[in-house]
């Protein structure tokens, strides 16, 4: 699938697999199919403790990111990791606001701060906003609308050049393909946020934003998304996890 812009393919490995070599495994099998892809850039996003084993044997093919960061670069903070350990190992990407961690208790203005914090050290950030309920008065928008504003707070115009949006609607994740968001709709949603995003910084700064969907994505649907969603790229959970339906997901969408 050509394109002017390569397509962003993000795998959240979340909290798999239970072992390094499982995980240099998968990263492997995925590896032999990106190194063959022109079209699409390929971000993997292991747990923390793979990232260092994974780099080493990282052929450049895939970009390696991490699942979640800190706002402070150092300090007492028990269990966190910072924007400076991530740079400084080499990683490019950090997702900030994911659905699970949301429901852990973080909000948007703990979100808004990692956000500038990894974007100021160099980092790019994916922002993963997402409602849990639809309702038929489109209060949902208005939600989402503020979940943007919030999460943004007074980011520059040129650090949008690292930001990209996920929408991955909560009520749509762990469904079968055929049960997830359909293409129509997601192709509303992401005119909703390109259109808010204007409405914050115009119509030059405010399209700069690539915006992702997450939520149940496999290789059966993958193109479909992508075509009729209108979306520049997909965040997949489980299915990144599958070397086989992975690398064919990758490699339709390469076509």
């Amino acid at each position: 699938m050509t394109k002017n812009k390569k397509l962003l393919i993000v795998a959240n490995w979340k909290m798999n697999p239970d072992n390094i070599e499982k995980a240099k495994e998968i990263f492997k099998g995925i590896r032999v199919v990106t190194k063959e892809l022109k079209n699409i850039s390929t971000v993997v996003c292991p747990p923390f403790i793979y990232l260092s084993d994974l780099e080493k044997i990282n052929d450049g093919s895939i970009v390696l990111g991490a699942q979640d960061v800190f706002w402070e670069n150092e300090g007492s903070f028990t269990g966190e990791i910072s924007p400076t350990m991530l740079k400084n190992e080499g990683e490019g990407y950090v997702i900030v606001g994911h659905s699970e961690r949301r429901s852990l208790g973080e909000n948007d203005e703990m979100i808004s701060k990692k956000i500038k914090s990894a974007i100021k050290i160099g980092l790019k950030v994916i922002l993963c906003i997402g409602e849990r309920d639809r309702d038929i008065h489109g209060e949902y928008l208005h939600f989402l609308r503020q979940q943007i504003i919030n999460s943004i707070g007074n980011l520059s115009k040129k650090s949008l050049e690292k930001l990209v949006i996920a929408y991955e609607p909560i009520w749509a994740i762990g469904k079968k393909d055929n049960e997830a968001m359909k293409a129509n709709e997601l192709h509303e949603m992401t005119i909703f946020i390109k259109k808010v995003m204007v409405e914050i910084y115009g119509q030059k700064y405010g399209l700069i934003t690539p915006v992702l969907y997450g939520g149940s994505v496999t290789y059966k649907n993958a193109e479909d998304l992508i075509t009729q969603g209108q979306v520049q790229g997909l965040l997949i959970g489980r299915e990144s996890l599958k070397v086989e339906n992975f690398g064919k997901l990758l490699k339709d969408l390469e076509k």
